[in-house]
């Protein structure tokens, strides 16, 4: 399934409300010298030149941040836009325009004057999350779902690989931060690095981050067999002129060779910087919420590609209740129309991979890239499969990457409770002061303060605490029990996370600035706007901290080429981008509210998110 993060009948994790931010007034305002706020408030400024600091005498990690460091281009500096007018069937040509600036966010502490010339750099990094890579041929899929809605099929899909290796570039190109000029120190991934819990697909991902060659087609390598040829008007035909489906109605173009190019071996030249992964929903289930009993569908030789509208109606009905962990309506469908479906090559390489199968591929030596072996994982890992780790982000900065996924079929997030006890042990082993759940204060004085970043993929209202059918022993916990403890450990600074395909960030506990932290949800790299972040953390020496966001899009050139024709790899990274701006709801006359709602308001994107510096944690003072 494609876009199983929110099924027909589940309410879309972007609809939640956006950041009341008057968005004319604040472009208006983004050229403006740069302005203070004060807490609970916002204020729009661009980075200023980093002047030299001569407090005192600088480490190393200091003084690497104090110098002019070229960077990449970000969205600091330049967006793609569609370009021309909103009209229905009418495709619409990307442009670049305007960056955004950054947005102060003193929600959770007041901004300082001069913070700017007496910060310490401590850490530099990248998130990457919901690449979802896709064997687009994968005969699990479940496309048919767009009779019902045209979201539940990307016309980009096949194109995956293409914009994720675009998106290496781009990181590889990043020299510097913008604000702290410190290079990234790695990459972290937090989930749905792929699409239908198949191991070709997670070969694909891994030699994506570690470099490599990468073939994007399965099954017949002479023949393209998923939707996009299959003379079925639901689906777009990019080679096929005489077909007048869905989206070229809508005004998606005619490509001939489209399909060949989307199937042709691209090389990655892999991440040069370290990367971590933290698994999503469509890592550990097929689809992102099926059951791992269909194995022998993704592997067979049959692919269903439309159904009658009732069955239609049955799976996106069972989809939005959650309650069929063993994906037997869908069983049920696939049997009933096994003599409509379309015979195509079985592969083997579909099959899907268990927990143990995920860890393993990872501590493969020859997926090692710039390291670390294991991307966070280790051999100790594999006994009970498990799949959540600490890690040195920097000195004095410690990540946790959790494992928020049901692994029996649903697309929601939650926490075991063994889990949530060793995520409570480690953050204990991090915060010399912390609150009992009465808000009493606790002294750990054996802990080693540091700054926490903590990574999943769920986002916290995207946690609840249905039962695991896979793990019926443990109670599961939800959202907002992680938000609670969190907030009883001082030194977390941020929980950064996917899956909701939308940029938002939300202050948690600004009543008790000693207890707040920042949520920070970033937006899929496979639907509108295809974003990555880059993160700064400083402190402001002022009894503050500053967590800077960057939004970054991939290496591909926001045109694509006039006439279509440009087929190269960099052409269709190109092109996967441009079709995913033109999907349903986003080009046309709908454009401004679902684009708003998925790159979240100015206070979503490019920010500085200011804490306080908690006591007796590295630098506070």
């Amino acid at each position: 399934m494609s876009h199983s993060e929110a099924p027909e009948g589940c309410p879309m994790a972007g609809t939640e409300p956006v950041s009341a931010i008057n968005r004319r007034r604040f472009l208006l305002a983004s050229g403006a010298a740069a302005a203070v706020g004060t807490a609970g408030t916002t204020a729009a400024f661009l980075p200023r030149p980093r002047r030299p600091h001569s407090a005192k005498p600088e480490p190393a990690v200091r003084a690497a941040a104090q110098r002019s460091a070229p960077h990449a281009t970000t969205t600091l500096e330049t967006t793609a836009r569609l370009g021309g007018a909103a009209h229905p069937g009418t495709y619409r040509r990307l442009v670049s325009g305007p960056g955004w600036p950054v947005v102060v966010r003193g929600d959770l502490a007041p901004p300082r004057a001069g913070r700017e010339d007496r910060r310490t750099a401590l850490a530099c990094f990248v998130q990457f999350t919901d690449l979802h890579l896709a064997d687009v041929q994968n005969p699990l899929r479940t496309e048919f779902l767009r009779s019902r809605t045209p979201t539940a099929w990307r016309a980009q899909e096949a194109l995956t690989v293409a914009g994720a290796v675009s998106l290496v570039e781009r990181v590889n190109a990043l020299d510097g931060g913008p604000h702290t000029g410190l290079p990234p120190a790695f990459v972290m991934t937090t989930g749905d690095n792929v699409d239908n819990n198949s191991a070709i697909e997670l070969e694909w991902f891994l030699t994506l981050m570690s470099g490599g060659r990468i073939t994007p087609d399965t099954g017949d390598p002479g023949a393209y067999e998923g939707v996009q040829n299959s003379g079925l008007p639901l689906y777009w035909h990019p080679g096929d002129a005489a077909l007048r489906d869905l989206d070229k109605r809508r005004g998606l173009p005619l490509i001939p060779g489209f399909l060949d190019a989307a199937t042709r071996p691209v090389t990655s030249p892999g991440l040069r910087i370290p990367w971590y992964s933290t698994v999503g929903n469509h890592d550990d289930l097929p689809g992102g919420c099926l059951s791992p009993a269909l194995s022998d569908y993704a592997v067979g030789s049959r692919k269903l590609l439309s159904v009658p509208p009732a069955d239609a109606a049955a799976y996106a009905k069972a989809l939005g209740s959650g309650d069929d962990p063993k994906s037997e309506v869908l069983t049920a469908i696939l049997s009933r129309n096994k003599a409509s479906a379309r015979t195509v090559t079985a592969d083997e390489r579909r099959r899907l991979c268990t927990p143990h199968d995920y860890l393993a591929a990872h501590l493969d030596p020859a997926h090692a890239g710039a390291g670390p072996v294991g991307h966070g994982y280790t051999e100790d890992h594999l006994d009970g499969d498990r799949m959540y780790y600490s890690f040195q982000v920097a000195e004095n900065v410690i990540g946790i990457s959790i494992d928020t996924t049901y692994r029996s079929g649903h697309y929601e997030g939650s926490l075991g409770t063994d889990q949530l006890r060793w995520l409570e042990r480690t953050l204990a082993a991090h915060s010399s002061r912390s609150y009992d759940a009465d808000g009493r204060l606790i002294r750990n004085p054996g802990a080693d303060d540091a700054h926490i970043l903590v990574f999943s993929h769920h986002h916290s209202p995207s946690m609840t605490r249905r039962p695991d059918a896979a793990r019926t022993d443990e109670p599961r916990h939800d959202g907002a029990e992680v938000i609670a403890l969190l907030s009883r450990f001082p030194n977390v600074v941020a929980w950064i996370n996917g899956h909701s395909h939308v940029n938002r960030i939300t202050p948690h506990g600004h009543a008790t600035p000693a207890r707040s932290f920042w949520e920070v949800n970033t937006a899929s790299h496979v639907d509108y706007p295809h974003h990555a972040r880059l993160f700064e953390l400083v402190d402001n020496e002022d009894g503050t901290l500053s967590l800077f966001t960057t939004l970054i899009e991939s290496a591909a050139p926001h045109r694509t080429a006039p006439d279509f024709d440009d087929l190269s790899a960099v052409g269709l990274a190109s092109l996967y981008r441009e079709l995913a701006y033109n999907a349903p709801g986003l080009a046309d006359g709908m454009s401004a509210g679902v684009q708003e709602g998925w790159a979240g308001g100015a206070g979503d994107r490019n920010t500085e998110l200011l804490s306080t510096a908690r006591p007796g944690a590295p630098h506070a003072q």
